[in-house]
């Protein structure tokens, strides 16, 4: 493969956006907005393949010194990463236009730009390079949070912008002192510097720092569930699946190249990672809306996935990654799944809903799955991602291995209570009377009574069900899959192959 094929991820994605704001038609847009993540993912899946024989691809753009140049990097993590952000950005697209929200004014561009951020900030070798494409990763959803959401959400999404520009400023900061110590925010020439060098080691613990609120992590953990909710099901399921993840992957690259296996700060990681875990998971059940619960599971399984880190091994970066994917699967199918129910029933509020298993039994059969996987129970991904990270804990010292595992069972048993109530209220309990149906005018009418005829529609539905059955095939063929993921967790780890590429 030629490796000055690599910026396309970026340029083709942003060329697309420019033209969809020139050539309006719906056709098109829908064309464009589902299938260019769609074929980002085709060709990280030939990207992935390619790196069996080759396990780093470095470009230096313009053919600048190395070192100098702004590099774009792949290996199987940043790869697999690809695969996974193209395919649950073209599931929420596939779910917009369904829902008919493509329709706002620059909906399908603005999703595209998105894409073309979130490759550019998986590819990139380079700091400050990773803020750049952060922003353009952001920029376009101040936007989609704003278009797709009412001006109730709207006043709510502020904590959303507000968080999130402070926190690209303080990101930004962090990159210019990493600079201003080293010389160099590239990440191939600071291999291994931030665990020699405390002033090093402080400036990318900023952008450590930065990058963690962005993913949500305890305790900068409290906007992600008020503010996520604030915007259409198919925008949150577009922004769980790839801001946070995007972030997490940027903390993964970050420490695995500049520290090392030698991460100073450990304790305090591991005090954070199980706070998250168990916060997420009891402040599941101290809500009475169906995405807001989903979002405080985002926060419980954000905190699983860093176990990789507290770890730190070929092995729990597999495993961290396997978990990033089944989470990123399960949370966006079933919060496609609640948007086809909140777009029938006008409400995601447990006491709106009612007896949904009588009425749409294959919807309820799907979201029970997805529950399922939440928790870590078969036939889902849940089961083998939880079981991954545990035998990585068991990697530790006893105590930290004892700590980790112990948080990963009380965070299940505390998220299966919380979900056991929601699947209570929700799903079982007294035949639903009455709802909110669409209105022309008003966006919603008044509660009224609930012909007997109304029901999901399993095309609504589909998106989700699609997103829920990836997950049971992640269970049934994990001994495929499992070692994918295994595979990328080497790479990640193997940082002087990373810099030996970029700087050759």
């Amino acid at each position: 493969m030629n490796p000055a094929l690599l910026p396309l991820f970026v340029a083709v994605p942003l060329l697309v956006s420019g033209l969809l704001v020139v050539i309006r038609h719906r056709l098109v847009d829908r064309v464009a907005m589902v299938g260019t993540p769609l074929v980002s993912a085709v060709a990280a899946g030939a990207l992935f393949v390619h790196h069996a024989a080759e396990p780093v691809v470095a470009h230096n753009v313009g053919a600048f010194v190395p070192g100098v140049a702004i590099p774009f990097v792949s290996d199987a993590a940043s790869a697999l990463m690809l695969v996974l952000t193209g395919l649950m950005a073209a599931a929420a697209a596939w779910y917009l236009t369904l829902t008919g929200e493509d329709r706002y004014r620059f909906v399908p561009p603005l999703v595209v730009m998105l894409i073309a951020g979130v490759n550019g900030a998986l590819l990139t070798g380079d700091l400050f390079n990773l803020f750049v494409f952060v922003e353009v990763m952001l920029l376009p959803s101040y936007v989609l949070l704003a278009v797709t959401g009412t001006w109730r959400r709207l006043g709510v999404g502020r904590v959303y912008i507000l968080v999130n520009l402070l926190t690209s400023t303080f990101l930004l900061l962090g990159v210019g002192f990493v600079y201003a110590v080293a010389g160099t925010v590239n990440l191939a020439v600071l291999q291994g510097a931030a665990a020699q060098d405390p002033r090093l080691g402080l400036a990318i613990g900023m952008v450590l720092l930065a990058l963690a609120v962005k993913a949500g992590v305890f305790p900068v953990h409290g906007w992600l569930p008020s503010a996520y909710p604030a915007t259409s099901a198919g925008i949150m399921a577009l922004f769980s699946g790839l801001h946070t993840k995007v972030a997490l992957y940027a903390i993964f690259r970050i420490v695995a190249t500049t520290y090392g296996e030698v991460v100073p700060w450990v304790g305090v990681l591991l005090a954070v990672v199980i706070a998250t875990m168990l916060v997420g998971a009891v402040s599941t059940a101290g809500v009475g809306r169906l995405r807001s619960a989903i979002a405080f599971q985002m926060v419980s399984g954000i905190g699983h996935i860093l176990i990789a880190l507290v770890v730190f091994s070929a092995a729990s970066l597999g495993a961290g990654l396997f978990y990033l994917a089944h989470h990123v699967i399960t949370v966006g199918g079933l919060l496609l799944l609640t948007g086809a129910i909140e777009q029938t029933y006008g409400s995601g509020r447990y006491d709106r809903l009612s007896g949904l298993m009588r009425r749409d039994r294959v919807v309820a059969v799907g979201f029970a799955l997805g529950l399922f996987s939440l928790v870590g129970l078969p036939p889902t991904s849940g089961l083998w991602g939880k079981v991954g990270l545990m035998r990585a804990a068991a990697e530790a010292d006893a105590g930290v291995a004892a700590a980790l595992i112990g948080a990963v069972i009380l965070a299940s048993i505390a998220s299966l209570m919380a979900l056991t109530r929601l699947w209570r209220e929700v799903f079982w309990g007294a035949p639903m009377d009455s709802y909110s149906p669409d209105d022309p005018e008003f966006g919603r009418a008044p509660r009224t009574a609930l012909p007997d005829g109304v029901r999901v529609p399993l095309g609504l539905a589909a998106p989700g069900l699609a997103l829920i059955a990836v997950s049971v095939a992640l269970f049934v063929f994990a001994g495929v899959f499992y070692p994918v993921a295994a595979d990328a967790g080497v790479a990640l780890a193997d940082a002087t192959a990373y810099a030996e590429a970029v700087l050759r």
